[in-house]
């Protein structure tokens, strides 16, 4: 049971030291929901819909619609009309979120002590450093 509280309190240092790099760091600043949308659509296989998102993440079809709206807005992911069936709206990846997950893995990485190179490692090492007062 010792071990398991271990393991389990490093997956939390971890998932802190992510959502703080990620929030000091220029760029989107997503809320669990957001984040949570993004990542089923990046790391699941397969067509996502808005309907398939509310049911796989249970929430509600509005949530995922304003999740989608946030991400559309930074370009992370977009909203297309299904054409084999007009009633359903396919979520499609973009490129701009492809490279975001990227570096959110770089910087997860780097907060889980393995070593990264780059600018995400770079605002992770950063976070890690002493601040210094002003004067």
């Amino acid at each position: 049971m010792a071990q398991n509280s271990s393991t389990t309190d490093q997956l939390i240092n971890t998932l802190r030291d992510t959502i703080v790099a990620m929030v000091r760091r220029d760029g989107p600043d997503l809320s669990a929901r957001q984040l949570g949308v993004f990542l089923t659509c990046y790391l699941e296989d397969g067509a996502h819909t808005v309907r398939g998102l509310a049911a796989a993440l249970n929430v509600s079809k509005p949530a995922i619609t304003r999740a989608l709206d946030r991400l559309g807005e930074l370009d992370l992911a977009r909203r297309k009309v299904d054409p084999m069936d007009r009633r359903s709206v396919l979520v499609q990846r973009t490129l701009k979120g492809s490279a975001y997950l990227r570096e959110l893995r770089t910087i997860m990485g780097e907060a889980a002590g393995v070593p990264a190179t780059g600018r995400a490692a770079k605002i992770v090492r950063e976070e890690r450093a002493p601040r210094r007062a002003a004067g």
